[in-house]
């Protein structure tokens, strides 16, 4: 048993010496942002929406600009999951048809993660559920027990080789066979199985063509590796991906060497940066124009924007 007088284990490591917000201070500004954004304007909805609901992962992606600065995670709290359900039911009066389950890692949470996939499809009839994972705590039970009730799973997979994902800080060198396994499962479950790629320094010279095919996903999304200060760069951010970084002149040249993939749909930084909206409770104006606003609380986050 844990003595009473020492913090938790996970929490007295340095990347979590953060205060957790009270469960009541997140539901609270989550439906604050929902209420002041729907009243700044009737016709401004946020149709889509992915929600951060856990900023912990198991792998270390250099990119990452969502990092694990807290471990706080509302549904697996004394009656959060009541709370999570009904900040979704907030968001979809509000006019939300998509939601998006991100990270962070959902998975390491998964029967949270069902029960809210449930949730959204069989009570609040929502148009669309998905999730974006790295893949590697998915396991068969999940699919048998949630598949119906996911309308996309999205992996993400930043290269063919693994020496190149190990040096990116995607796995320890499995990441691959596991992708290939979750893709087997979608096939055999009935879920539609989406790959996302970050391109960085170290797989922007890589031709993924072939890779793609045999994976054959409804939709490869492929991101330019963004910098976010205080995320994945600057003084008080856990990650340093500068040296990560690349061009736009060096982005679309992966582009066009993979210009014959027909899922293939890019989203450089200019794009990402224009279709997000971030803002904490705290603040309520928004940082920049967007198509829809960002719903959220400091911990978790929620973000507005494609989902799919």
């Amino acid at each position: 048993m844990t003595d009473a007088s020492s913090p938790p284990e996970e929490l007295a490591h340095p990347r979590h010496r953060f205060d957790a917000p009270r469960k009541e201070e997140v539901l609270a500004g989550a439906l604050e942002v929902i209420d002041a954004r729907v009243q700044e304007d009737e016709h401004l909805t946020p149709t889509s929406v992915n929600w951060h609901y856990t900023r912990a992962c198991n792998y270390e992606c250099k990119f990452c600009f969502h990092t694990a600065k807290s471990s706080y995670f509302l549904p697996a709290e004394p009656g959060g999951m009541d709370e999570a359900q009904l900040c979704l039911k907030r968001l979809r009066d509000a006019g939300m048809k998509k939601i998006n389950f991100s990270g962070g890692e959902p998975f390491l949470h998964p029967k949270h993660l069902g029960e809210l996939c449930r949730f959204c499809k069989e009570t609040l009839k929502l148009e669309s559920v998905s999730i974006v994972s790295n893949g590697s705590k998915i396991q068969e039970r999940w699919f048998q027990q949630f598949g119906d009730y996911v309308d996309i799973l999205a992996i993400s997979c930043d290269s063919f080789n693994e020496e190149t994902n190990v040096k990116i800080g995607r796995g320890k060198g499995m990441h691959i066979r596991q992708l290939e396994q979750v893709r087997n499962w979608c096939n055999m479950y009935g879920v539609p199985f989406k790959l996302n790629s970050v391109i960085n320094i170290h797989n922007v010279g890589e031709d993924m063509t072939a890779a793609i095919l045999q994976l054959s996903p409804v939709r490869w999304k492929v991101f330019q590796c963004l910098l976010l200060d205080g995320e994945n760069a600057g003084p008080d951010a856990l990650r340093d991906a500068k040296e990560l970084a690349i061009t736009g002149e060096q982005f679309g040249q992966f582009l066009k060497r993979h210009e014959t993939v027909a899922c293939l749909v890019p989203e450089d930084n200019t794009r990402m940066k224009d279709s997000y909206l971030i803002s904490g409770a705290s603040t309520l104006g928004p940082r920049r124009s967007a198509p829809a606003p960002l719903l959220g609380a400091p911990r978790p986050s929620w973000t507005s924007g494609s989902a799919s």
